[in-house]
């Protein structure tokens, strides 16, 4: 489907000081509130108002110039460099200050009284167009070194996903395949409350969160806190061997899956997810590494209804129809083991390469801090 109009940028579209497409959606002009919310022009900032992501903050550059705000907060600076500003925000004492404000309230949150009572120090316009372009240069060269570590990334996860359909296409063609639906003993899907957008703590009710199935595993604190005031639905608690399957969320993690392995009690289903009890012939291992592979991949893409780009939907049927090779339970365990053990070493790498990529982050804050703060003097730190 292609997608036109004008661009939005949400808080998800913000990440550490840029603008990133994935999930982008769009309006047309007509559509959009121009009185009180004009398009973004270039120079202009915005900071993230709420949610896990609360103080994060992006530059408009040119390329993002003409797009639409969305719902966080937007800064038009007038006697300051914008770019000198826009890393400013990015700079350890002022996202510390970020921090203090937006912890304030329940949830995370910051206002624009809230983000005006944060103290930035600024030296004059031309040193601070020579701090902007300092960092604009030596950033850039931190950026080039992440994109090759995201590049063995995704190759590590082409090589995992080859291997798999070798794996898979071998057994098809032996045994052929049964459609996931002759499987299935039960199939249903919980509820979504409005809930806190914090993580419950240990003794509270939680709802999950879609997040919570991705990449095969299942991952127990990401989840939102039930209030205290809203029952929680007891039969939808999650349990250790569920087999969970996301029927909502971006087109590429839809028909995500993974089978709970650990959890802790008091955590609910949500509506995006659906809960499938499977038949005694098929172990619930054997489904999600099945449907990790190619070919059910493709079927979710192309299966997937959703309003807009940035949200796909799978129905019952859809799900209902994935082929599932027709092998016995010892061939399935099999192929586990053997995957397994194939994902382990590849596991390793990615540990090491999002350690890298840790360090990486950091060294880019401290930079930022050190120049935007006067600890290093830019006109002569070039190649730091």
């Amino acid at each position: 489907m292609s997608w036109e109009g004008v661009p939005i940028i949400r808080a998800t579209n913000i990440f550490r000081g840029s603008i990133v497409s994935e999930g982008l959606i769009y309006a047309h002009l007509t559509d959009l509130p121009l009185d009180r919310a004009p398009l973004l022009q270039a120079g202009e900032i915005l900071v993230v108002r709420s949610g896990a992501y609360t103080g994060d903050s992006a530059l408009i550059t040119e390329d993002w110039a003409g797009s639409a705000p969305g719902y966080d907060l937007r800064i038009t600076p007038e006697s300051i460099d914008s770019r000198f500003l826009a890393y400013a925000f990015l700079s350890g004492p002022v996202m510390h200050a970020i921090d203090i404000e937006r912890s304030r309230a329940a949830q995370p949150h910051l206002n624009a009284e809230e983000l005006g009572r944060i103290r930035i120090s600024a030296p004059d316009v031309g040193e601070q167009r020579r701090i902007a372009d300092f960092l604009e240069v030596e950033t850039a060269r931190i950026d080039e070194m992440e994109a090759i570590q995201l590049s063995v990334r995704s190759k590590l996860d082409e090589r995992d996903r080859a291997v798999l359909d070798l794996e898979l296409d071998l057994l098809e063609d032996a045994y052929g395949f049964a459609p996931f639906r002759r499987s299935i003993v039960r199939i249903e899907q919980g509820a979504s409350p409005q809930c806190d957008n914090v993580p419950a703590e240990d003794e509270e009710w939680g709802v999950l969160k879609v997040s919570s199935v991705k990449h095969g595993i299942f991952w127990p604190d990401e989840n939102k806190r039930l209030p205290d005031e809203i029952l929680p639905e007891r039969r939808y608690e999650i349990k250790e061997g569920d087999l969970l399957i996301t029927r909502a969320n971006t087109p590429a993690l839809v028909g995500a899956t993974a089978v709970v392995q650990t959890t802790r009690e008091k955590l609910l289903l949500c509506d995006k997810i659906f809960r499938v009890e499977v038949a005694p012939h098929l172990d619930p291992r054997f489904l999600v590494a099945v449907s990790r592979g190619t070919k059910i991949r493709n079927l979710c893409a192309a299966a997937s209804h959703g309003s807009s780009p940035s949200m796909a939907n799978l129905k019952t049927s859809d799900i209902k129809e994935w082929p599932i090779p027709r092998v016995d339970i010892d061939t399935q365990r099999q192929l586990i083991s053997r995957i397994l053990k194939h994902w382990e070493v590849t596991e390793g790498l990615r540990s090491a390469i999002s350690a890298q990529l840790d360090r990486l982050a950091e060294r880019r804050q401290a930079l930022i801090t050190a120049a935007v703060t006067g600890q290093i003097d830019v006109t002569t730190a070039r190649g730091v």
